[in-house]
């Protein structure tokens, strides 16, 4: 059964990040990685992760590490920003994701570069409304499904 793909490019996910992630498909735009490396952290495919850093940074990292830091995350939904100005090899987004049922956002402008023919992260930065996000049990849910919290992520995760 298809399922949509968890970076919320309106694909199914077998069509979309799933042959990246399994080594079928390289990313063929800094976008189409950011997406996948999004995806990859939902599924907790931290070899993907790892392995779509800049060869500098995997260096300093493991599988492991990775692991152990997103151990209590659970993604909620991201939202990648259209790159009106932005350079071929940045790409804004929001994630939201939950830690012992708080709610965080994640807002970050990636940078990317090619590195042996693919693309590759290299490093972001943050914007100041990253942090803890205060939303009610009534209010409108962050995954923009149109139903409430309560009845929606906050249920779910």
């Amino acid at each position: 059964m298809a399922t949509d793909c968890y970076c919320n490019s309106r694909k199914n996910f077998n069509q979309c990040c799933q042959p990246l992630l399994e080594g079928k498909q390289v990313a063929s735009t800094a976008e189409a990685l950011m997406r996948s490396r999004y995806s990859a952290y939902c599924t907790k495919n931290y070899y993907y992760v790892l392995n779509t850093y800049v060869e500098s940074k995997r260096a300093d990292l493991t599988e492991d590490d990775l692991a152990e830091t997103a151990k209590l995350t659970t993604w909620l939904y991201l939202d990648v920003i259209p790159h009106a100005g932005l350079e071929v090899d940045q790409v804004e987004f929001k994630a939201w994701y939950k830690e012992r049922n708080t709610v965080f956002l994640l807002h970050e402008t990636s940078r990317f570069i090619q590195e042996k023919s693919q693309w590759r992260y290299l490093d972001g930065q943050l914007h100041q409304d990253c942090g803890k996000v205060s939303i009610g049990r009534n209010d409108s849910c962050v995954c923009k499904s149109g139903k409430k919290y309560k009845q929606c992520c906050m249920r779910r995760y």
